[in-house]
């Protein structure tokens, strides 16, 4: 009987040539593009150490994941197998539903929950372990998946930024859309337009996708920790800055918690 660790071709292959640059390394570009992940996962983790403290410790965890995907995203590239693909997806799962588990306001939650956010976090857990699971049966529609609730998610700041005045968190909203929204075109171009890609020699597509979303990351996090403090930190405000400076025109953005009686 087959191991199921056994070497497996995944079904999913990106516009890049294979094997190209290396004869260990199966998609160059699009494997050490995800060197991002690595560069902005610790440093979220150091900037938001303030925030992580007061708000909640698993902050640390959904940077870990965010790096944990980047990890498993180098490996698929540059294997192309089917465990990659699968370690890859699964760990983009988990790290969207750590955001669920913290950042998710009450409001939105299930009615039958009420505002048990315990609860919510067993129901997120349940949800994502059968999905994991799931995600075994037709992989190649993992990635759309995935996609629908970032877009659920989407949803949930289009609503916020509705019931909002405030001029930064609306700018911190509205930059991680745009990012969002470009990193997403880059992705769906370079699966649905490869033979033109490939027609004018232009194959880093993906690789955009992979320094885009990274780049959204701290934007997306930060978004939910400013929305999340209207709910769950009524006591304090956080205010947005940036790394390295805030006088600089382009920085990653990071939270800073002030207390009410400080200001």
């Amino acid at each position: 009987m087959p191991s199921i660790f056994a070497y497996q071709s995944s079904e999913v292959d990106w516009c890049e040539s294979n094997f190209q640059h290396s004869e260990l390394v199966a998609e160059f570009y699009n494997t050490f593009s995800n060197v991002t992940f690595f560069i902005f996962g610790p440093l979220m983790m150091f900037l938001m150490h303030p925030y992580a403290q007061k708000r909640s410790r698993y902050v640390y965890i959904t940077c870990i994941l965010f790096m944990v995907v980047g990890l498993f995203s180098m490996y698929f590239h540059m294997t192309l197998s089917f465990l990659g693909q699968l370690l890859d997806e699964i760990a983009i799962l988990w790290l969207l539903a750590s955001g669920y588990s913290i950042w998710m306001p009450r409001c939105y939650f299930p009615t039958f929950l009420g505002e048990n956010r315990p609860q919510f976090i067993c129901l997120v857990v349940i949800t994502t372990v059968v999905s994991t699971f799931l995600s075994f049966l037709r992989p190649v529609i993992n990635a759309y998946a995935l996609n629908s609730i970032a877009v659920h998610i989407l949803y949930i700041v289009f609503q916020e930024y509705k019931k909002t005045s405030n001029k930064e968190l609306r700018h911190i909203m509205e930059v991680s859309v745009v990012l969002w929204a470009f990193a997403l075109t880059s992705w769906i171009s370079d699966r649905l337009l490869c033979s033109f890609w490939q027609q004018i020699n232009f194959f880093y597509l993906h690789s955009i996708w992979h320094v885009l979303i990274s780049i959204t990351f701290p934007y997306g996090m930060v978004t939910m920790a400013l929305v999340d403090a209207r709910y769950e930190m009524p006591g304090q405000t956080l205010r947005v800055r940036y790394w390295p400076r805030d006088t600089w025109p382009v920085g990653l953005p990071y939270v800073e918690v002030r207390d009410y009686k400080n200001c």
